[in-house]
């Protein structure tokens, strides 16, 4: 690491992931940035095996094989559904046991220990952090505080502040993959090293200028030319400079809009996202008038055949839920799609991905 630079995410983007490795693979996952199209693909391919051997009680026993000898700690201190069970499922698939923080109340942070030392800590007890914190940057912080330890384990970001959440960003566009394109009602087979973003609308709807899970995809998103991105949201909660500015850096057509409905039949997918009022400071989001921002029933007539709808959820009303049963309605395959991609990226990181693909094409691949 730098040696004049006391904080690690005021380094530029590149270096910041070659930190984060090792050996040129997986370690910390921390940003977005770190998965390019090759890594991508590889990943949305693991996390396809693990389905296909899973569905058989022998492949489910045989992936259990795989990381029993390793323990995880879900440090969860930011409220999560989600998230957090699909880490959990994702350890119980490859066999890891795991415990967990939800509460620092119930840690000795309520005792006055620092969370810096609460997390050095647990990675004497464990193998692996999987880590939901509100503030933005500790993830990564504390990623490279355990790099400089004795015993170095890896760490996940599962969600940091309104910063990042690269596994949701992960798991979005292994929805994508899937579900662009393909046939309705027809099992989809994607070839992930393809670009099916090419000549597509993908818009993202809402709380953008609060809401990780958009800026992480938008991230991954630039690593496909010839996307196109629309952000509709009110004007003061659109989305960051620091993105718009990355998207013109890798020269991604863009637009910006304020009224869903005016837009709705140009889209090839919609990601919709509720109001993060939560991070509100003093209420300022009651002004706000969300019903330009919400899918309803009434829009159907416009959408695309293929349209693939996406929310990270949980959700308000911003989707109305008469489309739950739409066969373009994917946010339920992202809550399942999650817990394949989040056990590809453990896998990767504990080197077992090659016996996985070994074991695929020896029992499945036919």
């Amino acid at each position: 690491m730098n040696a004049n630079a006391e904080d690690p995410t005021e380094l530029p983007t590149a270096h910041r992931v070659v930190l984060l490795s090792r050996d040129d693979r997986l370690f910390h996952v921390i940003l977005a940035q770190q998965f390019d199209r090759e890594l991508i693909a590889d990943l949305c391919r693991l996390a396809e095996m693990l389905r296909g051997i899973a569905e058989a009680r022998p492949g489910a026993q045989f992936l259990r094989t795989l990381l029993g000898h390793k323990r995880a700690m879900l440090y969860f201190i930011q409220p999560s559904t989600r998230t957090f069970l699909s880490f959990a499922a994702a350890c119980q698939i490859l066999g890891m046991p795991y415990n967990e923080v939800r509460d620092p109340r119930t840690s000795s942070e309520h005792k006055g220990e620092t969370e810096d030392d609460t997390i050095r800590v647990l990675s004497q007890y464990f193998d692996l952090i999987i880590m939901r914190h509100p503030g933005e940057g500790f993830a990564e912080s504390m990623a490279h505080m355990l790099s400089r330890m004795r015993r170095t384990i890896p760490l996940i970001n599962g969600g940091s502040g309104k910063d990042q959440h690269p596994t949701q960003a992960m798991l979005d566009i292994y929805t994508l993959f899937r579900s662009l394109g393909q046939p309705l009602n027809e099992r989809p087979k994607p070839d992930f090293s393809g670009n099916p973003f090419e000549g597509r609308t993908i818009a993202f709807v809402g709380d953008l200028k609060r809401g990780r899970t958009v800026r992480s995809l938008a991230y991954l998103l630039c690593r496909y030319p010839g996307v196109r991105m629309l952000f509709v949201s009110p004007p003061e909660l659109q989305i960051g400079e620091d993105i718009i500015e990355h998207i013109g850096q890798q020269n991604v057509e863009y637009d910006t809009h304020d009224d869903l409905r005016a837009v709705i039949g140009r889209c090839d997918a919609v990601y919709m996202t509720r109001l993060q009022d939560e991070w509100d400071t003093s209420g300022e989001s009651k002004s706000i008038d969300y019903d330009r921002y919400r899918l309803t029933q009434e829009m159907a007539e416009s959408f695309k055949p293929g349209l693939v709808i996406m929310h990270p959820l949980p959700r308000r009303q911003e989707i109305d839920k008469r489309l739950d049963a739409d066969p373009r309605a994917h946010y339920w395959d992202q809550v399942r799609n999650g817990m394949w991609m989040r056990a590809a990226i453990i896998a990767t990181i504990f080197h077992v991905d090659a016996r996985i693909i070994d074991h695929y094409h020896s029992y499945y691949a036919r």
